[in-house]
């Protein structure tokens, strides 16, 4: 059919990994048509072979379906002819995909062994020869066999995205090509013998995953783009993707919209290099999506580096295997989070750094205009989707219920949003100039560029000021040497629970006047609880005064109460309190953590420095500062990007997983200065 681009999926993996489940799945919820070809039921509902799978897919390719081979596919051999169906069925509008289905040994012949009714009838004890026999010969594809597209799933979840992916496409829909998710290409897992898979197949549930010891597909992967044979080792452009901006809330007219897209970014290519634009939209009806594939293809536009794309502009990575370094935000004028759309969704995706990031830049935005912000590390989409920039954009509104109503001068709106897209795509560019070998601009700036290279004179009161005025600032004292942050909603969550324990009797562990107690929802260590202050304008170690002393002294009480507490059930516990010298989340709060770091949610340099270096405040020292200076000393953030060391030793390791599995051995003693002065609390006689 005229413009349908359809889809040969080659399903690899041993029996059990689930191709035919991922097969079934996709068929009932999608809105594109499929054939299942499989081997074990072509012949009249009996096992076939090879060529009636390729006879049947051709016939299926020229009806205008899309096809699944469910086959084992496991060496290249086997492959190649499926491959060539692009040429038997379809020609050029046929792609050729391979979802490589790469679950653990022990999943799939646990699944093999115990399931019944198999269509192949292969189950029971002939399944695990069968299985491990196969594995031996198993050869991982490669671009280069002829496919377009490579999907590599390790767990369920990595199956369960790659569904999502197929199931949401629509006929006129395409994927991104390339080699998405392979952990390592050169290395093959050992089969263990078949008997010790007897011995243990009934501990391995069926529904069973590797996901725990298993990194996420989407981390460690490099993209490959398929351009031509000497570029199959290239690394992924740098790529924007970007909402429609104004069509939504804002009610701008879609066909005027979508010409001036393709306008703007025909202009603009030229200058990206090989970096690539991609306008993304959740719905598979989108009519702008439409609009502007249908007037970029007039116009002759390369759809290797201005395409459209199908999903959440926050998952695009994880979930639709599209790698994209930086996105763009729909955003308000205040450029706060709120609403319903994209600005809520990505605001919420990035946390609080998003919003602190932010606020490092601009505190508001007028229509036409765009901000560039870089993402730190610690941020959640740039560790999930490896986004590094967020450019925050507003365009023109024609709804009368939203600000700066234009009320239907499209004359001013269309002027006002090519200048929105012209400085979005600005901004872009200035991210690849940094990130590339593009010579730099002389006289081209962003709005951003220009706000970030200006010099003013007194910055510190001009940015207080700034902030009075959006209302992001509770405290000016001192000269304005404080500076407050505009607090994210999740950051408040502490201040919430701290002014209103008795609606948070599900999490207080305890309340009196001045305190709170409560788990950390995400604790570093295998005991981990915080003491929260109940004063207001009390944020952190910087509003501490004299004034203070009695507060601090309760909480340092009350954590001492819970390290007796922590000890009388576990008496080899070792514990520290202390503050963070720059809190992320509103209202002062003590640490109460024992020293093992034993937990899932230490995942990064930043967490285990927060708890380890002199970012790290004990309360004995706090205590003695405020009654012997009126204020406690804090440390730079500086000290968080220091060397991953040994909270015993300070031995220095590479990788917060390698420190992790020293530390679960490491019997040296804590460093002398740590034994002083109760900073460390341990039981008498334990070791330490």
């Amino acid at each position: 059919m005229a413009g349908e681009k359809q889809i040969v999926v080659l399903l690899i993996g041993p029996p059990g990994s689930g191709k035919s489940t991922f097969c079934d799945s996709v068929m009932k919820s999608s809105h594109r048509p499929w054939s299942r070809i499989c081997q074990d039921i072509i012949n009249n509902g009996k096992a076939g072979n090879k060529a009636q799978c390729l006879k049947m897919a051709t016939e299926s390719l020229k009806q205008g379906k899309s096809v699944f081979i469910d086959r084992c596919n496991l060496d290249r051999e086997q492959r190649s002819e499926f491959i060539k169906l692009q040429l038997l069925g379809g020609g050029p509008h046929v792609q050729v995909h391979a979802v490589v289905l790469e679950l653990s040994a022990q999943v799939c012949i646990s699944r093999s062994v115990k399931r019944s009714g198999h269509e192949g009838n292969l189950q029971g004890g002939r399944a695990a020869a069968v299985v491990n026999k196969m594995l031996r010969s198993k050869e991982l594809p490669k671009l280069t066999e002829g496919f377009s597209r490579i999907l590599f799933c390790y767990n369920d979840a990595d199956v369960e995205n790659a569904v999502k992916t197929y199931t949401t496409l629509a006929p006129m829909d395409t994927l991104p090509s390339g080699s998405f998710g392979l952990k390592n290409p050169d290395t093959r897992s050992t089969q263990p013998g078949i008997m010790n898979f007897f011995k243990k197949v009934t501990a391995v549930p069926a529904s069973s995953s590797i996901e725990a010891t298993t990194p996420k597909a989407h981390e460690n992967t490099e993209d490959v783009l398929p351009v031509s044979p000497s570029k199959l080792g290239s690394v992924v452009p740098t790529t924007l993707a970007f909402p429609s901006i104004s069509t939504a809330d804002f009610q701008f007219d879609i066909d005027k919209a979508s010409d001036i897209i393709v306008e703007t970014a025909e202009e603009f290519l030229p200058k990206l290099g090989s970096a690539r634009l991609v306008l993304v939209d959740l719905s598979h009806g989108s009519k702008i999506l439409s609009l502007v594939k249908a007037k970029a293809s007039l116009k002759n536009i390369d759809s290797a580096r201005f395409f459209t794309f199908v999903g959440d502009i926050t998952k695009l990575h994880s979930q639709g295997g599209l790698r994209c370094n930086v996105i763009a935000n729909a955003a308000n004028w205040r450029l706060k989070p709120g609403g319903g759309g994209v600005n809520a969704s990505i605001f919420k995706a990035a946390g609080p750094d998003l919003e602190a990031a932010t606020r490092a830049r601009a505190n508001t935005l007028v229509p036409g205009k765009a901000v560039v912000v870089p993402l730190p590390s610690t941020c959640p989409l740039h560790n999930a989707q490896g986004i590094t920039h967020v450019i925050h954009v507003l365009g023109p509104n024609m709804n009368p219920n939203r600000p700066d109503c234009l009320n239907n001068d499209y004359t001013k709106g269309c002027k006002i949003l090519r200048e929105a897209y012209t400085s979005l795509f600005e901004g872009f560019l200035s991210t690849v100039e940094d990130q590339s070998k593009l010579p730099k601009r002389n006289n081209q700036a962003t709005a951003s560029d220009s706000e970030r290279n200006k010099k003013y004179k007194g910055t510190q009161d001009m940015a207080i000021a700034s902030n009075m005025k959006s209302g992001t600032v509770d405290d000016a004292r001192d000269g304005g040497k404080k500076r407050s942050k505009g607090w994210s909603s999740w950051a408040l969550a502490l201040h919430v629970i701290a002014m209103h324990p008795e609606k948070h009797e599900n999490v207080v562990l305890e309340s009196s006047d001045d305190i709170v107690v409560i788990n950390d929802q995400y604790p570093k260590a295998r005991k981990h609880v915080l003491v929260v202050a109940r004063q207001e304008n009390v944020d952190g170690l910087e509003d501490v005064g004299r004034e203070n002393i009695k507060l601090v002294e309760e909480m340092h009480n009350v954590g001492m109460k819970w390290v007796k507490r922590f000890q009388d059930e576990d008496a080899s516990l070792i514990f520290r309190l202390g503050y963070h010298s720059v809190p992320s989340m509103r209202q002062l709060h003590l640490h109460v953590i024992s020293q093992d770091f034993e937990s899932d949610h230490l995942k990064n340099k930043k967490h285990w420095n927060s708890f380890t270096t002199s970012f790290f405040r004990d309360s004995v020292d706090v205590l003695e500062e405020v009654k012997s200076q009126g204020r406690a000393n804090v440390e730079s953030e500086a000290v968080l990007k220091g060397e991953l060391r040994c909270n015993r030793c300070r031995s220095a390791h590479p990788t917060i997983s390698k420190l992790k599995s020293h530390i679960r051995s490491c019997s040296s003693h804590f460093p002398h200065h740590l034994l002083q002065t109760s900073r460390l609390l341990a039981r008498p006689g334990t070791s330490n």
